[in-house]
């Protein structure tokens, strides 16, 4: 998957370096701001059963 971005960016490797380290970025913020909080509720992770 990774080879085949590569091959359809374009310009030379600095270029492509730089248009895959965007695309990257863009990857994290979307999953950070949209993902994310959308998967938060359906996750167990605040279902803590500890009994005193």
């Amino acid at each position: 998957m990774y080879g085949w971005i590569w091959r359809h960016l374009p310009g030379n490797a600095w270029l492509r370096a730089l248009a895959s380290l965007l695309l990257v970025l863009g990857v994290v913020y979307l999953l950070f701001q949209y993902i994310f909080p959308w998967a938060e509720p359906l996750l167990p992770f605040n279902d803590v059963t500890v009994d005193e």
